[in-house]
């Protein structure tokens, strides 16, 4: 009987999304950069806030999200009624695909885009359509290509993971402005909390449309292992995402702590200044030994080698050093490998390793 139980045609076609590695055979201290996590943690605010909701663990949480909408909506000066929550902007990625698109639907990003992008379309019966990129850069002429009239949703990751570069608001809102009629438009800002003065496409989600943007809690504000997302467009679409989300997505100590994160605003801006500073010396520092990167808007540096050989040969060498970082070879890029920005004797670790891997060549 079980031979006749059969997933619906492309769920097998889906290849499964592998995290970041965070242990090394043989070594107890391993330093874990291949998650883009935030080395310092989340707020102490948001700690306490989460030990409070201890006491109200036998509670159902909100279904609303009203509190955590507030506070959003406080921090980044949008209105609430247009926020919807959901674990990690992962479920709100996958609420997008399963709203607007299915069988005979096309779903467009670029070559080395979020690899959810892929996975959630795919789920949907959705056909993925991936956009070349111009040095590793987003093309927007190449996007505006590649939509037709079966194009349902474009995904924009800006800055984009894992290649760190990011393009400018004007070039979104003309790509958005191009999109063929009935294509939302879904700037994805996991990490625009690390670019000074950029919003993440919040003013063209609130002016146009047939813009969307998502954000998360799990990079600067330190909150990766709770799963914390949100999105924010136009109320028509908060409105279908509401309806076909789980009443429960998230629990009291999820809100709390994601309420607390958001309202500190301090802890922010030390994480924001610290992550450029490091960025920076990490990048030259890895010039200096022979390994070019682009300039990265994010919190993690795409170091570049010769060809996947080389790539391949110091991950290796990182990780009998005790160092783990992120192949990324699934997302196209196989000479590569993705280095998060840790804390200042993290990266000066990394940099010297990667200087004596490179002095043994």
């Amino acid at each position: 009987m079980t031979d006749q139980i059969r997933p619906r045609p492309g769920i097998m076609d889906i290849a499964l999304y592998e995290g970041g590695a965070a242990h090394v055979a043989g070594i107890t201290d391993a330093v874990k950069l291949s998650s883009n996590e935030n080395p310092f943690g989340p707020s102490e605010k948001a700690k306490e806030a989460y030990l409070r909701a201890v006491h109200q663990l036998h509670r159902y949480p909100s279904t609303d999200h009203a509190r955590l909408r507030q506070a959003i909506g406080d921090a980044h000066g949008l209105d609430p009624a247009r926020i919807v929550c959901g674990a990690g902007s992962d479920e709100i990625i996958g609420l997008l695909c399963h709203g607007y698109a299915g069988p005979g639907d096309e779903v467009v990003f670029t070559e080395h885009g979020f690899l959810m992008y892929r996975i959630y379309t795919q789920a949907t019966g959705a056909t993925p359509v991936s956009v070349k990129e111009r040095e590793r850069t987003t093309d927007l002429d190449a996007i505006l290509a590649a939509c037709g009239p079966k194009t349902r949703l474009v995904f924009l990751a800006n800055p984009n993971n894992p290649t760190g570069t990011m393009i400018g608001l004007a070039e979104i809102e003309r790509l958005a402005k191009g999109l063929p009629g009935g294509a939302i438009l879904v700037v994805d800002g996991a990490y625009a909390e690390y670019v000074e003065g950029y919003d993440g496409g919040a003013e063209l989600a609130t002016r146009l449309p047939n813009v969307f943007m998502t954000r998360t809690f799990s990079k600067i504000y330190g909150l990766g292992g709770l799963r914390i997302g949100w999105g924010y467009g136009p109320k028509a679409i908060v409105d279908v995402l509401n309806r076909i989300r789980g009443p429960f997505n998230l629990s009291t100590a999820q809100m709390d702590a994601a309420e607390a994160a958001v309202r500190d605003r301090d802890h922010v801006d030390r994480c924001r200044a610290e992550n450029a500073r490091m960025r920076a010396w990490l990048a030259e520092a890895l010039a200096e030994k022979g390994v070019p990167s682009d300039t990265s808007t994010a919190n993690f540096i795409l170091a570049r080698f010769a060809d996947e050989t080389e790539a391949a040969a110091c991950d290796a060498f990182l990780q009998s050093q005790g160092l783990i970082v992120r192949r990324v070879a699934g997302y196209g890029l196989p000479n590569c490998l993705r280095i998060t920005v840790g804390d200042e004797a993290s990266c000066r670790r990394v940099a010297h390793a990667i200087g004596q891997f490179k002095a043994q060549r």
